[in-house]
Order: structure tokens, then C-alpha cells, then sequence
């Protein structure tokens, strides 16, 4: 009886983060390359905090105490052009990444003579952390001897994070002081370390559970430390 609840419970709340999930997929494209604040390095020349208005054809960068109207200071066309090719600039910044997150598994250390585990049970989290991108602005010439740009992006972050999960509870996590076997619901918590997509992030957490069940005392993990696998969706 008390398995089957548990069961369920995790299940509902597995529902519940599926479908925030579903809705953030569509803003996840926040943290693309898009007109703001930037901090602009080119060869040659000393990096500078500009303003950029992109358009699917170029991108246009202004100084950040530009006074309006202004004038952009340098055009950056994204289709193929006859001009020359400019030289390899990149735009960073910095801002606050705020994401959903799930861990697909959870590698567990070795505890008092037993093996190491790696469990694969439900997990969700909300996880806030610092993020850093960066543009690179690439040029080549294509065969017609046009000078084409593309946009490409690196990107990481780190964080906390914190949620709740579940865990199997047996005679071997319990070095047998429990007979039966059921999911437990735990919180979770610890850091993470993200690198970036379009989409989705995904990383390695640090992290420690703490469980929801009077069996607490008796879970051979608790207090101890896990590695596990994280992907998140950003909800900003």
C-alpha cells in the first residue's frame, strides 16, 4: 500500500514538471543571439560595451551612450556580400539563468563495503545560476568569392539548484534493516555546471538528498554526496 502511494505521488509530480516543461520550450530561445546590451571584442581593437540591433540580414552595432537618433557605428551584413571580409568579432554577456531541470541518473558512491549504484529514478529540480555566452561573428568566402557570416555560440553556466525526487528503498540500501521494497519521495539540492544549447543545457551536479520517509536514518545515502547528469529548460 505504502508503495503504491509513494508510486503515485512521484508520478504526479513527474506530470506536473512534464507540462511546465512543454510550456518553457518556446521561451528557451531567450538566451539566443538577439538585439541588447553586449560586450564586443574584434582583432585590433579594444573591447567596448555596444548595442546591437539584429535583423535576420545584419547586425548592426551602436556605442552604448549612443544618443537617439544615432547612426550605427558598424554593419555587419549575414547574407553573402561582395565587400570584404570584416574581421572575426565576438559579442559576450553575462545574465541570470533560471531553468527546470531533471537528472536522468544519479551515480552514488560506494558505502560501507557496497557497491556503487547508479539510479535512474524520477528526479526535477529548479535550478538558478550565473550565465555566460558568447558570439563569435566567423567569415569565409564561398565560391562565387562572397564573403558569408555565421552566428555561432558557446555557452556555460553554473548554479544551485533544489527539488524533489524519488529512490528505491530496499534491504540492500538499508543493509537490510528494511525487508519490503518501495519509491521513496526525498529533496534534493547541490550545484551544477551546465554547457549551453539553443534548446537545452546539460551538465554535471554535485548533490545530496535528503528523504521524505522514516527510513531516513536507516538509507545508506543519506548525507552522502552524488554525481549525476542534468538537463534543464530555461523558464527566463
Amino acid at each position: 500500500m505504502r508503495s503504491g502511494i509513494i508510486s503515485a505521488y512521484s508520478v504526479l509530480i513527474g506530470m506536473a514538471i512534464l507540462v511546465v516543461s512543454c510550456g518553457v520550450v518556446e521561451r528557451s530561445s531567450r538566451h539566443e543571439f538577439q538585439s541588447g546590451s553586449y560586450l564586443m571584442r574584434a582583432q585590433g581593437v579594444a573591447q567596448e560595451r555596444v548595442y546591437l540591433d539584429l535583423t535576420p540580414e545584419q547586425i548592426q552595432i551602436y556605442p552604448s551612450d549612443m544618443v537617439i537618433p544615432a547612426l550605427p557605428k558598424l554593419s555587419i551584413p549575414l547574407q553573402g556580400t561582395d565587400s570584404l571580409c570584416l574581421y572575426p568579432f565576438s559579442f559576450s554577456r553575462v545574465s541570470l539563468d533560471i531553468d527546470i531541470t531533471t537528472l536522468p541518473f544519479k551515480f552514488r558512491f560506494p558505502q560501507n563495503g557496497l557497491p556503487a549504484q547508479l539510479n535512474t529514478e524520477f528526479n526535477g529540480a529548479l535550478y538558478a545560476g550565473r550565465r555566460y555566452d558568447r558570439y563569435y561573428i566567423r567569415s569565409s568566402r564561398n565560391m562565387l568569392g562572397q564573403c558569408a557570416y555565421e552566428v555561432v555560440n558557446r555557452g556555460f553556466d553554473f548554479g544551485v539548484f533544489a527539488g524533489i525526487g524519488s529512490t528505491t528503498i530496499n534491504p540492500f540500501t538499508t543493509r537490510g534493516a528494511v525487508s519490503d521494497e518501495y519509491f521513496a519521495p526525498h529533496l534534493q539540492g547541490g550545484a551544477a555546471f551546465f554547457l549551453e544549447s539553443h534548446v537545452a543545457s546539460f551538465g554535471l551536479a554535485l548533490g545530496w538528498d535528503r528523504l521524505l520517509t522514516s527510513d531516513r536514518n536507516r538509507w545508506i545515502y543519506t548525507g552522502k554526496p552524488w554525481l549525476g547528469f542534468i538537463v534543464g529548460l530555461a523558464l527566463n
